[in-house]
């Protein structure tokens, strides 16, 4: 509770407002990006902030590539679900759970 994440890409901060092909969630900070295209390409570092701490950490940067051989090596195909054991709701609240399918 209470962190904010965002993504910076080639040392600038993502604007994603009215981006339907990236979101970040920010329940796990997961940049999230769909049909990857070459101007997605550079280096990828995620920032992560709290305003009660009043500190701001960034991790180290992922580069993105695109490979023109069709073949996703160490990222073949995969289904990965991870929940928390137990989510907690207050009655009449709303609930989102969401999955994912990684590969191509």
């Amino acid at each position: 509770p209470g962190l904010s994440y965002t993504w910076i890409f080639n040392n600038s901060t993502l604007h994603l407002q009215e981006d339907s092909r990236r979101f970040v969630s920010q329940a796990t900070g997961a940049l999230y990006l769909a049909k990857v295209e070459a101007w997605d390409v550079g280096n990828y570092t995620c920032a992560v902030s709290s305003a009660e701490a009043q500190r701001r950490v960034r991790g180290p940067p992922t580069a993105l590539t695109l490979r023109g051989d069709g073949v996703m090596g160490e990222y073949e195909p995969k289904i990965e679900v991870r929940f928390p054991e137990t989510t907690y709701a207050e009655r009449g609240s709303s609930v989102r759970l969401e999955c994912f399918a990684l590969g191509k």
